[in-house]
C-alpha cells in the first residue's frame, strides 16, 4: 500500500494564540504526522451578525455569555504575521504547514503563500463561487463530503472538473460533520462508494472519540487520514472536546504505519519471516511401524507426522500400494 498521508488538524484548537499553535507543531513533529493543518478566515466575510453557534459549539463554550458565531471566531483568527510565523516555524520543524480557507478573501490568501494543496471542508462543499474560485488553480484538492447526499458530492465535483481540475488531482473524504461522531453514524463502508462511484482517491476525515475509526479506515482502504488533535481536552474552545490529546495522536500514527506495513501488496504468498517454519509445523509421510524392503505400503502402516522435510501427505495417494525400497523404523521418514 502507498504512504498513507495523514492530516493533524488543528484547526483552531491554538485558541488564537501563536505560541500554543508552535506546541501543537511540536506535537504533531513528534507523533510523525506529514501535514499540520490550520484554519484561515475573516469572520466577517465567514458568517453574518445573526449567526449562531452550533449545539457542539455551546456546549464546549459554557461560560461565554454568548452564542454568537461572529464573536467565538473573531477570537481563534489567525493574522498575515501569525501565518507567516508558523510556516516558517513549520519549516524548521521539516513539517508541512497547510490551512483550510473559509472564505473567498482567505482563498487569494492561501494562494499567495503557495501550499500548492486545497482542502475544501465539508460546509463549503455547496458554495459554487468558492469551489470555482479554487477549481480555477488548477492544484491538488481534498475535499471533505460531510453532511453530503451522493448528489452533493456530484455537484461540487461537476464545479471542480468545469473549472480546471481534473479528477487524478482530486480526493474525497468521507466525513461525518458532529463532534463527536456517534459511531453508530459513521457508516465507514461508504468510503468504499464514494471510491467506486467516481473514480478517485478517497480518505476519512474523522470526529468520533479515540482512534479506531481511522485505523479501521486505513484497513479498508483509506489513502489519506485527517483527524483533530488538541494540547489539552479541557482547554475553553469549540472544537476541543471531539479531539486527540498528543498521546492519543502518536498512538494513532502508528497503528495506521502498521496497518500500512501490514495490508501488504495483496497477493497471497508464503513470507520470508515464516518460511522457515514450514518444516516445522507441516508434516510429512513416515512409517506408523517397523516396515520391511519389499513390503506395501498401507494405510496401517504409514501415518503423518512432523517435521515437514519429506514426503508430503498430498501425495498420499500416490505413496499408497508401493514397496518399500529398504527397511523403514518407526516414525522413520518414508521415501520412494
Amino acid at each position: 500500500m502507498s504512504h498513507v498521508l495523514i492530516i493533524a488538524e488543528a484547526g483552531v484548537n491554538h485558541n488564537g494564540s501563536v505560541e500554543i499553535a508552535k506546541r501543537m507543531v511540536d506535537e504533531a513533529v513528534e507523533a510523525g504526522v506529514d501535514i499540520i493543518k490550520f484554519q484561515t478566515f475573516n469572520s466577517e466575510k465567514l458568517v453574518s451578525k445573526s449567526a449562531k453557534q452550533a449545539e457542539y459549539q455551546k456546549r464546549n463554550i459554557k461560560d461565554s455569555g454568548s452564542d454568537s458565531q461572529l464573536e467565538m471566531l473573531k477570537k481563534l483568527e489567525l493574522s498575515d504575521a501569525d501565518h507567516k510565523e508558523l510556516i516558517d516555524y513549520c519549516d524548521r520543524k521539516h513539517i508541512k504547514f497547510f490551512s483550510t480557507a473559509f472564505d473567498l478573501g482567505s482563498i487569494d490568501y492561501l494562494h499567495s503563500l503557495n501550499l500548492g494543496l486545497w482542502k475544501i471542508p465539508s460546509g463549503e462543499i455547496t458554495n459554487y463561487p468558492y469551489l470555482k474560485k479554487i477549481a480555477e488553480f488548477s492544484e491538488p484538492v481534498i475535499l471533505s463530503t460531510g453532511m453530503c447526499e451522493m448528489e452533493d458530492i456530484s455537484a461540487a465535483m461537476k464545479v471542480l472538473c468545469d473549472n480546471g481540475l481534473t479528477k487524478d488531482k482530486i480526493s474525497l473524504l468521507h466525513c461525518n460533520t458532529e463532534y463527536p461522531t456517534p459511531f453508530s453514524d459513521v457508516n465507514l463502508l461508504a468510503m468504499n462508494e464514494l471510491k467506486d462511484k467516481f473514480g478517485v482517491r478517497v480518505g476519512y476525515s474523522d470526529h468520533t472519540k479515540g482512534i479506531e475509526v481511522p485505523i479501521a479506515a486505513v484497513a479498508l482502504g483509506a489513502e489519506i487520514i485527517e483527524k483533530h488533535f488538541t494540547l489539552d481536552r479541557d482547554m475553553e474552545g469549540p472544537d476541543h472536546k471531539a479531539s486527540l490529546e498528543p498521546d492519543e495522536l502518536k498512538a494513532m500514527v502508528s497503528a495506521i504505519r502498521n496497518i500500512e506495513l501490514a495490508l501488504g501488496d495483496g497477493h497471497k504468498s508464503v513470507s520470508e519471516s515464516e518460511r522457515k517454519n514450514m518444516a516445522i509445523a507441516r508434516k510429512s509421510i513416515v512409517a506408523a511401524s517397523n516396515i520391511k524392503q519389499g513390503e506395501l505400503f498401507t494405510s496401517d502402516n504409514l501415518t503423518v507426522k512432523r517435521p515437514g522435510d519429506g514426503i508430503s501427505p498430498m501425495r498420499w495417494d500416490e505413496v499408497l500400494g508401493k514397496k518399500a525400497k529398504r527397511d523403514f523404523m518407526e516414525d522413520e521418514l518414508i521415501e520412494i
